[in-house]
């Protein structure tokens, strides 16, 4: 392991990867149920999609491990599933099996454009000032999900969201864990995330948030859903649309995800860029495609990755503990599913807090270079999208630039990529 990661070399060791692993695999753990929650609300098989869920997260991010050697971890994501169940299926009427195969196109559409770099030149082409501000907008984003998830903030329809009930079995539970996880991390104890998740875990049996494991110990099978595509409509407007939908969105979150927690990390060269960007960014076309085939919607990269770089992760190992908890699940999927979110709301409170310290060396003094930044720390938590606050912060960068006569600091990609994202607002 010292040989093929490079542990000395990049400063860790094989038990602190190991602890890093665990931490991001717990914290994102609650993508095997509710990814089958979302999805099953478009007709697809609930324990199908677990399988798959678990199958493609595993095979991902074993590809992250072992090919791209940076430790990230990747599954299914949030907001693309809901786009598949709730505006492609429910929405516009189309079967999941119609929403599969624009998955599976996504996902060859971006082996290629990885394979040509042109996913690798839109990381490159992001200004420094940009990318910095894209850490701290995956923290703010992180701690809100995090926040959400101990229901300390919740619905409200006259100010959209509000503080939730302290005296909920939630916010009580998250409360303790996050006290508990700062004061190990104040003492700098070594795996103070994960020892809170487990003492959450533990925590959430009087409060009724936590029950023994029951139910099969047996992966569902895949026969329901597996290779279920339906090429019928391919060449239709509506698949276009989707199709480019899908491709933004997974492109933009993506690339702020391994943005944003290198940065964190730091993992980036001199020049601000990812080392072995390519084999990352292969993984997460891989993943997509295998993810289809499989039956489920895009696979992307985890910003939970953050919280096991947090705890000293910076290798491919770290990425090569959380795939084989991946394909644990399968068989002690009871065991995982007993964990309540509330007991790793802390972990992501905690992680959002480490994420904005790249805050302090943004420029704030040109406006140019500021309001850029401050739209894309807020838009991401605002509009509950990684992707969303990079449109706002490029496009705003671009036009604050022509109109100052610094027209020529922008490079030519950077116009291309915001006259994208203008021309996604209309469509």
């Amino acid at each position: 392991m010292e040989k093929f990661f490079k542990l000395k070399a990049n400063g860790t060791t094989v038990k602190t990867e190991v602890l890093a692993g665990m931490t991001t695999f717990l914290t994102m753990a609650y993508i095997l149920i509710v990814n089958p929650l979302i999805l099953s609300d478009a007709g697809m098989d609930f324990g199908a999609v677990f399988t798959a869920t678990a199958l493609s997260a595993g095979i991902a991010t074993l590809v992250m491990a072992l090919i791209a050697k940076l430790p990230f971890a990747l599954a299914p994501g949030m907001g693309l599933n809901a786009f598949f169940a709730y505006a492609v299926c429910l929405g516009m009427g189309y079967s999941w099996q119609f929403a599969l195969t624009a998955v599976f196109l996504e996902g060859i559409i971006f082996i290629v454009l990885t394979f040509l770099n042109v996913r690798e030149a839109n990381i490159d082409c992001i200004p420094t000032n940009i990318k910095k501000a894209i850490s701290v907008g995956i923290g703010l984003f992180i701690a809100f999900i995090g926040l959400q998830n101990a229901k300390m903030i919740v619905n409200n329809d006259a100010t959209l969201v509000g503080l939730g009930s302290i005296s909920s079995p939630e916010f009580t539970l998250a409360i303790i864990g996050l006290v508990v996880t700062a004061i190990l991390l104040a003492f700098k104890v070594k795996g103070a995330l994960l020892i809170g998740i487990i003492a959450g875990t533990i925590a959430g049996f009087p409060l009724g948030l936590t029950s023994a494991p029951a139910g099969s110990w047996a992966p569902p099978s895949l026969a329901p859903i597996f290779f279920k595509f339906d090429f019928s409509q391919v060449l239709t407007l509506d698949m276009f649309i989707i199709l480019f939908t899908f491709l933004m969105v997974d492109m933009f979150d993506t690339v702020g995800t391994l943005i944003g927690v290198s940065t964190k990390a730091g993992l980036l060269t001199e020049d601000g860029k990812i080392p072995r960007v390519k084999q990352a960014l292969f993984a997460d076309a891989i993943g997509t495609t295998v993810g289809a085939c499989l039956g489920t919607s895009t696979v992307t990269t985890y910003v939970e990755s953050a919280a096991g770089v947090e705890e000293g992760g910076k290798t491919g190992l770290t990425a090569l503990v959380a795939a084989i908890l991946f394909f644990a699940a399968l068989f002690l999927s009871p065991l995982f599913l007993m964990i309540p979110s509330a007991a790793t709301a802390p972990a992501l409170i905690l992680v959002g807090l480490f994420m904005i310290t790249p805050v302090k060396d943004i420029e704030l003094h040109d406006m140019t270079e500021a309001l850029p930044a401050f739209l894309t720390m807020f838009m991401m938590p605002l509009t509950y999208s990684i992707s969303e606050g990079i449109v706002f912060g490029i496009v705003s960068y671009v036009i604050l630039k022509a109109c100052t006569g610094k027209a020529k600091s922008v490079p030519v990609l950077t116009y291309i990529i915001a006259a994208i994202f203008i021309l996604k607002f209309f469509i």
